[in-house]
């Protein structure tokens, strides 16, 4: 049974980013990325949630708005082994049973996503939740930094397992492709699996950590929402969600 007691949001944030460097801490609007995810996580009331950094400055920010914050190593492969340090860190008693892993460059995440992507884990059969929304338009497709969920959902349904994700979209996949969202939520055993897994070729080459799941057959069950939430990956993208900011 999912509850408070047994559900953690973890949210990875590292400073180092290739497209925009130091992104969790530009300010969008007076406050830094980082602050815009945390406050979401706190306000959905799912559970304990928890900063995973390898950044001194991130973490003071967290802990100077009095959240939970932790340092973890500079040298993680994804995301989703960040948050499995820190779960070792913080629940030594492993009282944590569900986990969301939501990205640190998702300002605009509210509790209903955060909702939909938990209850996905009611379903013991599946290790990990993600959410997709359907694209725009074609241009939106073709985006590279849009990472591309590939899903067949049954007429009526709204859930659907994984089939693939992929950066780069063809005549073959256009058709069933679908917006993913990152964020995912994790039955704990399947975390404990997945970080023990080697990196596979198609991890490394799509710098996607998804595919590492894939690849050894694990279950990713997604829910299909109406409009994607836009992560930041560019200055496209920071100028789009500071716009989303300030009509709130």
């Amino acid at each position: 049974m999912i509850d408070q007691k047994n559900t953690a949001i973890i949210i990875p944030a590292r400073l180092a980013s290739t497209r925009l460097p130091n992104k969790p801490l530009l300010e969008i609007n007076s406050k830094t990325m980082i602050e815009y995810v945390w406050e979401n996580a706190q306000k959905s009331q799912l559970g304990m949630v928890v900063v995973a950094t390898d950044s001194i400055k991130i973490k003071e920010t967290i802990e100077k708005r009095g959240g939970q914050a932790c340092l973890t190593s500079e040298s993680h492969q994804s995301g989703t082994d960040r948050i499995h340090e820190a779960l070792k860190i913080f629940d030594t008693n492993s009282n944590i049973e569900k986990i969301i892993n939501l990205q640190g460059d998702l300002p605009t995440i509210n509790k209903q996503a955060l909702v939909k992507v938990l209850n996905l884990l009611e379903n013991e059969k599946v290790d990990i939740g993600t959410l997709v929304a359907p694209f725009q338009d074609e241009n939106e497709m073709q985006k590279n930094q849009f990472v591309k969920a590939i899903c067949k959902f049954a007429k009526n349904k709204m859930t659907t397992r994984a089939i693939d994700f992929t950066r780069v979209i063809n005549e073959n996949n256009k058709d069933n492709a679908y917006h993913h969202i990152g964020i995912y939520s994790y039955q704990r055993n399947a975390l404990e699996k997945f970080v023990e897994l080697n990196q596979t070729h198609r991890e490394k080459e799509e710098k996607l950590e998804q595919l590492r799941a894939i690849g050894n057959n694990m279950h990713i069950e997604v829910s299909l929402i109406n409009s994607p939430i836009l992560g930041i990956d560019t200055q496209e993208d920071l100028r789009e969600v500071v716009k989303i900011l300030g009509k709130q």
